[in-house]
């Protein structure tokens, strides 16, 4: 019996990769599976903190799996699948997102948005 647990708990975390759950009654309200479609958010690696639509994963036997991820500006990334945990079925978020939407800049983006605070101040 505890084996057979162990498999459905490997095969449940393949297949669906967060739940919504109510914890006054411990039921689960609803699921989302780890497919193309859906927004992500980057919980470590190079990427960590950015926010999109999984666009799709390669399996690579022996290796990490990589999973591919467009953000809302159209910044296309690549990271490990340990690294991507699913937060909405489709576009909407089931939680709060961080300021700046996990949307990252790039150096000189990010020099010009200092520069123009900095000419607002004076």
């Amino acid at each position: 019996n505890l084996m057979w647990s162990r498999i459905f708990k490997q095969w449940y975390q393949r297949r669906v990769r967060a739940i919504k759950l109510d914890i006054e009654s411990g039921k689960i309200l609803d699921h989302i599976k780890f497919e193309p479609g859906n927004l992500a958010y980057i919980t470590g690696g190079q990427n960590c903190g950015r926010i999109g639509i999984i666009t799709h994963k390669e399996k690579h036997p022996g290796s990490f799996d990589i999973v591919h991820v467009k953000d809302s500006v159209g910044h296309t990334f690549a990271t490990r699948l340990s690294n991507v945990f699913p937060i909405g079925k489709g576009k909407p978020a089931w939680i709060s997102l961080p300021r700046g939407k996990g949307i990252r800049l790039s150096i000189a983006e990010e020099r010009d948005r200092k520069l123009a605070a900095k000419a607002k101040e004076m």
